[in-house]
């Protein structure tokens, strides 16, 4: 009878932490969302930003088309599904940039270290400014998803498959931006080293050209980047429209984005515990 007591107390302690962590990140991501939209010019431009990542693509090759019927797999009335994705890509780094910027504030206006040693686990921080960014930003890429689905219909299998894939690389920009973000409040110069790395990467990634316009030796080193081979699954799935033939032709670059999807923000929360705990907040 003890020992049903003592365990109907730690269930009773663990759902209540559950309960009250749940309630604690919805009001940290509602606090997120209300500064967020405060700024509406800025929201705004961070909407139409990406809109020039995909016009100058769309002017350049609306002319190569008129030489060239195909480039690689694209072709004249396929090639909006390349450009619809790439403004969804550039629309996903607000995750990244959101976690650096959010942090920087917090730090700016000296609240972070009441947040941090607040009765309240850090995840709980750190899932609300994902929560708030993940929402801002999936008025305009649910618009765009539709659109490119209205134009280019797949199958529900497929759909669901390019959702997950959507899903796995918010999660790898998140646990990259958590990167980016604790040196931004615990040491701004390797911060300012890490974001010009991953806009070099991120340049590289065949975002909004396609990997059969460069030359064989810049090809080369795109291979190296894990980044095109996510972009590229993803796109060849909405193509091919065929769940088989896309896993099956891309299983290795599959099998690297679902590792990452999962590495990556374990090891950004087990950086940012560490760096913080040896630097704490530097600066201002």
């Amino acid at each position: 009878m003890k020992v049903n007591l003592i365990k109907n107390s730690f269930e009773m302690i663990n759902s209540q932490k559950i309960k009250t962590g749940i309630i604690q990140t919805l009001a940290l991501t509602e606090l997120n969302i209300k500064l967020d939209l405060r700024f509406k010019g800025t929201l705004i431009i961070s909407y139409i930003r990406p809109i020039v990542i995909i016009l100058m693509p769309l002017i350049i090759f609306s002319k190569f088309f008129e030489f060239n019927s195909s480039l690689g797999p694209w072709t004249p009335s396929t090639f909006l599904i390349f450009l619809f994705t790439a403004y969804e890509f550039s629309i996903l780094q607000a995750l990244i940039i959101k976690f650096d910027s959010r942090l920087r504030e917090q730090k700016f206006w000296k609240t972070l270290s009441a947040l941090i040693i607040a009765p309240f686990n850090k995840i709980v921080l750190l899932l609300g400014i994902f929560l708030s960014a993940f929402i801002i930003i999936s008025v305009p890429f649910i618009i765009l998803f539709i659109i490119t689905y209205v134009i280019f219909p797949i199958s529900l299998t497929t759909l669901i498959f390019i959702i997950c894939i959507y899903l796995l690389i918010a999660l790898i920009f998140s646990g990259i931006g958590l990167i980016i973000g604790i040196f931004a409040i615990s040491n701004e110069n390797i911060g300012s080293y890490l974001r010009f790395g991953l806009d070099l990467i991120l340049w590289s990634s065949c975002i909004s050209y396609p990997f059969e316009l460069f030359p064989g030796l810049f090809q080369g080193i795109i291979r190296f980047n894990p980044f095109f081979y996510f972009f590229d699954v993803l796109r060849m799935a909405w193509l091919e429209n065929n769940l088989f033939t896309t896993i099956s032709a891309n299983l290795g670059s599959f099998s690297v984005l679902i590792v990452a999807s999962i590495m990556v923000p374990l090891i950004s929360i087990i950086l940012f515990n560490r760096v913080f705990k040896k630097y704490g907040i530097v600066g201002y």
